[in-house]
């Protein structure tokens, strides 16, 4: 069986405890035979097929790259033309400074970022996170010449991070793990960039797929085939997910659809970049221990073949 991927916050957790590599089933609960599923997440509003899309390289416009030169500061370092190429640019070195300042382009990614390296502050609390930053965020977001439609306005933090986090979406839906979208960190009076990263690939549409029924979803969690992300760097993580075969009903709530690079319960070979993007589902639900209720969340495939797929694989 391979190994799965999904959201970065979870990876860190699964491959700091353990150095095998976890499955899709390690991750999911195990929810006993006797558990009674119940379906109560209103699904009227869901699309009856999502676009599945392939990954494109991007490269930026002159107009985007001075901009984005002139967010870092970097003027002085001279504007790069557009190109298919990574390019690095790295401020002056401090002697014996591990990392400067540097602005990043990898084109193969749809992807350019600025970090003040080890100049940053150390403290989270440093950075500013309040209504002012989204509004700033929001307008540098502008000022880069890119399309604002395809970007949710909202206030994320970055995982174990502070700053704002504003992500793409996808014909109305949001993209899953921070994998793509606009981050921004500012801090200090006066104040001073720490980093801003945007990740805008070209998408192409290559089929268009039918929605999973409600049954089929269920018949993902009876087989341990959708995880349940950790909270942050929860330490209790594998225990939580074994409580859960205690449980006698999990009641479905909410349903909500994303869009994911690479395919779900998978993870890219030879550390390759993800090649599509899918739909897959969050499911919010709460599982009845008879003397207790607890939240839990749960990732699921939402179109027919990704379940197909992975029902497949159940004994592999």
């Amino acid at each position: 069986m391979k190994p799965f991927a999904l959201p970065a916050a979870v990876l860190a957790v699964f491959f700091y405890s353990h150095a095998a590599a976890v499955t899709l089933e390690d991750c999911s609960p195990h929810f006993s035979t006797n558990t009674q599923i119940i379906w109560m997440a209103p699904t009227n509003n869901l699309q009856r097929t999502f676009w599945v899309y392939k990954k494109m390289p991007r490269v930026f416009s002159a107009n985007t790259i001075s901009n984005a030169i002139v967010l870092a500061s970097f003027q002085s370092k001279g504007f790069p033309r557009p190109s298919t190429n990574r390019i690095v640019i790295w401020a002056d070195h401090i002697p014996e400074e591990p990392e400067p300042p540097y602005f990043e382009i990898t084109p193969d990614s749809g992807e350019f970022s600025y970090n003040l390296g080890d100049r940053s502050p150390e403290l989270a609390t440093e950075y500013f996170k309040d209504a002012a930053i989204v509004e700033r965020a929001w307008d540098a977001l502008g000022k880069l010449g890119v399309h604002r439609g395809e970007f949710v306005k909202t206030n994320i933090a970055s995982y174990g991070e502070a700053g704002v986090y504003l992500p793409r979406q996808i014909d109305g839906i949001q993209v899953n793990d921070e994998s793509e979208g606009f981050s921004f960190q500012q801090f200090g009076r006066p104040i001073r960039m720490r980093s801003f990263w945007l990740s805008q690939p070209n998408l192409e549409r290559t089929q268009k797929r039918p929605t999973a029924s409600a049954r089929e979803i269920v018949a993902c969690i009876r087989a341990f085939k959708t995880a349940s992300p950790p909270d942050g760097d929860e330490p209790d993580y594998f225990k939580r997910i074994k409580s859960f075969s205690r449980s006698k009903r999990l009641i479905i709530t909410k349903i909500t659809p994303y869009y994911n690079e690479g395919i779900y319960g998978e993870v890219p070979t030879n550390g390759e970049l993800p090649k599509i993007v899918l739909p897959i589902a969050q499911l919010n639900a709460v599982a009845d221990f008879g003397e207790s209720n607890v939240p839990v969340r749960l990732l699921s495939p939402i179109i027919s073949s990704e379940v197909i797929r992975l029902l497949g694989n159940k004994n592999k």
